[in-house]
């Protein structure tokens, strides 16, 4: 980690992040990756409210065709019996580690203060099933919010899909399949710091200096495990690399949040100028001296709340048509 990294940060972040810095996950090694991802996200659910009066249900759902069934979790705010707008949730991890248990606090606090139904989906990780067993999963999580909005409370003419890191590049993938296969409608993308670039793995330099957290040799890695195949190379699909698209035109309109700081900016930057240059409404945060995942790091700094409270905005706005 570099001083000049540092000093870029949100000052607020710079302590935390130093002090976060000697548990950092490297994908080298991916089982043991997951298990201290999984006490990381522990600890710092164990410091994240969850919202109050929000109702939680597990629900198990058919798989895509000869894979396991897919587990959701569903949270519905309040006891309000009245069809609702959904967001379907996709929690991030490189395609290789999450799951929905470290999700609560995130979809509970969207869907208390967004006002919908939220499901959280428990998609297959990469190496182990490399696309496009995520994605499918995915597939059939938002054909069930679809098919079973009656049962389930939501308004099949509003549902949206969302996601950060991984989660946000699932999103996209997802949006732009919907589109192509058609029959399932998606009202909005709620893509957070999203991972759009498969071509986005050129070793650190000095013109490519590294970031914090989520570095360029684990973005090599994750997109190696995924793709079961090397990144960057021709054929790999846009439903896997949403960057690679050619036609974004009929897509949902968008929001796109990234910190200036964060691997991703560029990628998640441009992608939104061409959603823009399609005819698609986009709306683009980049947030000066937020580094890959600020808001789960410091969660109760000023650029972390104000990250917050735009997204929730911005969701609003899009299910319920108001701020």
């Amino acid at each position: 980690m570099s001083r000049d990294s540092m000093q870029s940060l949100d000052p607020e972040l710079r302590g935390i992040v130093a002090e976060l810095m000697d548990g950092f996950v490297t994908l080298d090694d991916i089982p043991a990756a997951r298990v201290i991802a999984a006490e990381t996200m522990k600890a710092m659910m164990a410091q994240t409210p969850v919202a109050g009066g929000v109702q939680v249900e597990e629900r198990t759902i058919l798989g895509p065709p000869g894979a396991p069934d897919v587990p959701v979790r569903v949270y519905r705010p309040g006891a309000r019996q009245d069809s609702l707008p959904a967001l379907l949730w996709i929690h991030g991890g490189g395609y290789v580690l999450g799951s929905i248990e470290y999700e609560d606090p995130m979809c509970s606090r969207l869907a208390a203060e967004g006002e919908c139904t939220v499901v959280a989906v428990d998609y297959r990780l990469a190496p182990e099933h490399p696309f496009p067993a995520a994605l499918e999963d995915c597939y059939v999580a938002l054909k069930w919010m679809t098919e079973s909005a009656r049962e389930s409370g939501i308004d099949p003419g509003r549902i949206a899909v969302g996601g950060a890191s991984a989660g946000g590049g699932l999103a996209a993938g997802l949006a732009l399949l919907s589109r192509d296969r058609g029959g399932l409608d998606v009202v909005f993308q709620l893509l957070v710091y999203p991972m759009l670039d498969d071509c986005n793995v050129a070793p650190a330099c000095d013109m490519q200096p590294d970031t914090l957290f989520w570095t360029r040799s684990n973005n090599l890695i994750a997109w190696r495990s995924y793709l079961g195949r090397e990144p960057g190379e021709e054929g790999i699909s846009c439903y896997a690399s949403a960057c690679r698209a050619s036609d974004l035109t009929g897509l949902p309109p968008a929001y796109i949040a990234v910190g200036d700081q964060d691997l991703f900016a560029v990628e998640d930057i441009d992608y939104a100028r061409r959603l823009i240059e399609a005819g698609v409404p986009t709306e683009l945060h980049v947030y000066p001296g937020g580094c890959h995942g600020f808001d789960m790091l410091a969660s109760e700094a000023g650029i972390s709340v104000r990250f917050a409270a735009d997204l929730t905005r911005a969701l609003r706005r899009a299910l319920h048509q108001r701020p």
